[in-house]
């Protein structure tokens, strides 16, 4: 008997439930952020706060710089973890249609992503400003909630690039080997280089929405959608290797 959508979508719920590296990479977004959150705030946030350069919408979510990187990894495993063992020869057993497997598993992924990306943006943009004293902001300073709602968006939109890159690549080390340091060293040095081409990279597009005020051709939300669209075809990539190889 063919399992309906709802079932596949609760047993990939199962899955990621059931397995810890994934889970654990999954908690991790939140973690990671609350913690780096409150050793900058507290150590250095007043006195970050006072230079002339400072920017206290974007600076209030300066850990989501980490926490992507466990978003990133969760995306990866999630979906690396069909290629061990002959688990997707399995999955595709109990889920004959490829179409549907593939797209339960990627709205789990999102969806699981977003949700724990929204609490991690809001949370901690709320908990670090408990250390900011006079210079402390809250949601109704102007890009505030929007930054707080799209730093969410985001760290879903990066761990479904991961994730269709990890359904290309059948390797979540694969893609933690060009991601991580190409979020943390490739896209500063061609920034460096190029300018404003830079802007249309997914992390520093998707980063607009963290700015009260973005400047050049791309506004928060239009560099939310560049995001999208690298996620959109990463995900595509992905569901083509899916439909294509052997499993």
């Amino acid at each position: 008997m063919t399992m309906s959508p709802t079932a596949v979508l609760h047993s990939e719920w199962i899955k990621i439930r059931s397995m810890r590296s994934i889970s654990g990479s999954l908690a991790a977004v939140f973690v990671a952020t609350l913690a780096i959150t409150v050793l900058t705030f507290a150590t250095i946030g007043r006195a970050e706060a006072g230079n002339a350069g400072a920017e206290p919408v974007f600076d209030a979510f300066y850990a989501l710089n980490f926490g992507q990187i466990a978003a990133i990894s969760f995306g990866a495993t999630a979906l690396s973890s069909e290629f061990l063992n002959g688990a997707l020869r399995i999955s595709l057993c109990a889920v004959p249609r490829r179409g549907l497997f593939y797209l339960s598993k990627m709205t789990v992924v999102g969806g699981l992503a977003l949700g724990v990306g929204l609490i991690t943006s809001f949370t901690a943009f709320l908990v670090g400003q408990l250390f900011m004293g006079d210079f402390a902001i809250g949601l109704g300073h102007p890009g505030a909630l929007r930054a707080a709602f799209g730093g969410g968006v985001y760290l879903a939109l990066m761990a479904l690039f991961a994730a269709g890159l990890a359904a290309l690549f059948r390797s979540a080390v694969a893609v933690l080997s060009l991601l991580i340091p190409f979020i943390l060293i490739v896209s500063f040095v061609i920034g460096d280089i190029v300018g404003g081409v830079s802007r249309y990279l997914p992390d520093r597009a998707g980063q607009l929405v963290l700015h009260q005020n973005p400047d050049g051709s791309l506004g928060p939300w239009t560099g939310l959608t560049v995001t999208a669209a690298w996620a959109a075809a990463a995900l595509l990539a992905g569901w083509w290797a899916i439909r294509k190889r052997d499993a």
